[in-house]
């Protein structure tokens, strides 16, 4: 793991929620975190590049957009793993991949233009790896918010 120095933590912190809807919303925290937003943008640019922060950006309910999302999963021999995680992350719809150890050990996040589009991506995924994609869809939302705090 890097080394986060005291205003690394910090920002890691501070855009853990109440990110400023400005005109200049960068800006605004680096003044918050006493820097400058030339260097609160290299900061961003570096622990995303460390995987330090592996997303920055909003999150919203694609549903409201017109857009879709699911939760899916497969069963993936051994054997195969890498193969097909090569094979779903390539997919511009895949958000995120985990490995479970389970039957269905391979989880994904699918998140599409349009619901329409879920059905295609878990196709496309069935017709490359030639397994069965498992699909969960939401059937209720909860909000939880977490964060963590990272300042010592």
């Amino acid at each position: 793991m890097p080394e986060l120095d005291a205003v690394d933590r910090r920002l890691i912190d501070e855009l853990q929620g109440g990110f400023p809807i400005c005109a200049a919303p960068y800006a605004e925290v680096a003044g918050r975190l006493g820097i400058d937003e030339a260097d609160l943008l290299a900061r961003l640019e570096r622990l995303l590049a460390q995987r330090v922060l592996t997303r920055f950006g909003p999150m919203y309910q694609i549903e409201r957009m017109g857009g879709a999302f699911t939760l899916a999963a497969l069963a993936v021999p051994e054997a195969r793993y890498e193969e097909v995680a090569a094979q779903v992350n390539a997919l511009p719809q895949v958000a995120h991949n985990y490995r479970r150890e389970h039957a269905l050990n391979m989880w994904f996040v699918l998140a599409t233009e349009t619901p329409a589009g879920i059905g295609e991506a878990i196709a496309r995924i069935e017709r490359a790896t030639g397994l069965t994609v498992r699909n969960f869809p939401k059937e209720r939302e909860y909000f939880v918010e977490m964060k963590l705090a990272v300042r010592t």
